[in-house]
């Protein structure tokens, strides 16, 4: 069976010396290590899964936020992605799910 995603790691928002930009994080995917690797998840789907209390509206018990892979950042594999709404700041350090869709081949 094949993977249809990748584990990846929110490190946290893009930022300068004086200002964070909330709009984009910043996402270490798992076996990228440099800029060429990570080419190849741009306008990929990034979803972060976190738990939140069971209601009638959600039964699950499951909420997802979903973003788009827009850009690489350094050298060393890090990527930007925008989400449709800003991640908050408990997410820094949460596991990602990095779509293998839609293909660029």
């Amino acid at each position: 069976m094949e993977k249809i995603y990748s584990k990846g790691v929110v490190l946290g928002y893009r930022r300068s010396q004086a200002t964070q930009y909330p709009n984009i994080s910043l996402i270490k995917i798992e076996g990228v290590v440099s800029r060429e690797d990570s080419t190849f998840y741009l306008g990929k789907k990034v979803c972060l899964v976190s738990k939140v209390s069971k209601s009638a509206k959600n039964p699950t018990g499951h909420k997802i936020s979903w973003g788009k892979i827009c850009k690489t950042h350094g050298s060393s594999g890090v990527v930007q992605a925008r989400f449709a709404r800003n991640l908050p700041p408990k997410a820094m350090g949460a596991p990602v799910r990095v779509m293998l869709y839609p293909s660029n081949i």
